[in-house]
């Protein structure tokens, strides 16, 4: 029987682990939710604290660090924490939407260089990156290489499709504003099966799921997919795709409170954004510009947005009335979450609280 939309709303907490928090170290988390946002180097440990039981930031650290987990550029051509086993495979996958979005831009285009000349200039950038470099450190090398031809246009290319990760620079969060990259290597991989398995592994963490919802977390062509999903052994039901063995609560399954990172990938997993965000709210949470707030989840759905607070708190923005009972759940929350910004940075985010300007508060409550 087709999944209702409560349902597909149920599912999609399950396999990312919001229906609770569970004993697992990061890597095993990111390996079953499949891909963090991770443009906001505090967002990957939000993410994991509303899923790990007893959350120690400091293991995700260790992962980043040790390489368990990489930070790179992929879907949606944005930055994701992945396992590094996955980021293998994904790099692959989405190579062609890499290149194409930097070598067809008109940024590339204008400068007096080829294609071919920028693939050569990446194979000296991936020898220099055999260990953590800085941008200007990349830069020079490219100008010893090629003059002033592309600077700094090149390496805003090659850092985006040439198979560099980011490599933690200290901070409270690992990466901080000044970013370093380094090469890692990968067997070379056939571009569809890579693409494949990328489609596998999303929807082991956000099926059941549409090529529509599949172009939109990748943003390669719907062609490029359908052909790519011919290659694996799928649930269809309708429009609908799902792992053989995925499994769909019931639509009553109880979903508890959650206080979700920015940009977390349960917000931009499907083109039909209903499933997480009630289209009334869409556009207060997900800015003209793609910044994508930190929300609140309220019964598996977002009710709102947070903030940390002047003196320490969480200030709580709610879309609509809520209970006592619903309240008393976030607060919980909330009060938990201090504890992590407290040791790390409490006024995170704080970068995007101009958009607090034009939200449609119901009623705002500080923890």
């Amino acid at each position: 029987m087709t999944p209702t939309a409560r349902q597909l709303n149920r599912a999609t907490l399950a396999r990312q682990m919001l229906l609770r928090r569970e004993p697992v170290g990061p890597p095993a988390a990111v390996d079953r939710v499949v891909a963090l946002q991770a443009q906001e180097p505090a967002s990957p440990y939000i993410a994991l604290w509303n899923r790990i039981a007893g959350f120690d930031p400091a293991v995700l650290d260790r992962a980043f660090t040790d390489g368990a987990l990489r930070k790179a550029s992929l879907m949606r051509i944005t930055l994701h924490a992945v396992t590094a086993a996955d980021h293998e495979v994904f790099h692959h996958a989405m190579l062609p939407v890499l290149r194409a979005s930097r070598l067809y831009d008109k940024r590339f285009k204008g400068m007096d260089i080829t294609i071919e000349q920028a693939d050569a200039l990446l194979a000296h950038v991936l020898e220099f990156a055999s260990e953590p470099r800085q941008k200007a450190e990349i830069e020079q090398l490219l100008h010893g290489h090629a003059g002033d031809v592309g600077q700094p246009g090149v390496w805003w290319a090659l850092r985006t499709y040439g198979g560099l990760v980011h490599a933690p620079t200290g901070g409270p969060w690992s990466f901080g504003l000044r970013p370093a990259y380094r090469a890692v290597t990968s067997e070379p991989r056939e571009q569809k099966a890579a693409l494949a398995e990328l489609l596998r592994r999303y929807l082991t963490g956000f099926g059941p799921a549409t090529v529509p919802d599949m172009n939109q977390f990748t943003m390669a062509p719907r062609g490029a997919i359908r052909e790519a999903l011919e290659l694996l052994d799928l649930r269809r039901d309708g429009d609908l795709l799902d792992v053989p063995h995925g499994t769909v609560p019931d639509e009553d399954t109880p979903a508890p409170p959650r206080l979700m990172a920015m940009w977390d990938s349960t917000l931009l997993a499907y083109a039909d954004r209903s499933r997480m965000i009630p289209e009334q709210y869409r556009k207060a949470v997900i800015r003209t510009n793609g910044d994508t707030l930190p929300t609140l989840l309220v019964d598996g759905y977002v009710a709102g947005v947070w903030r940390p607070a002047e003196g320490g708190g969480i200030e709580l923005t709610a879309f609509h009335a809520l209970t006592d009972d619903q309240w008393a759940g976030l607060g919980e929350e909330a009060v938990a979450l201090r504890k992590l910004l407290a040791d790390r940075d409490p006024q995170v985010y704080r970068r995007y609280f101009r958009w607090w300007n034009s939200l449609p508060a119901h009623e705002v409550r500080v923890v």
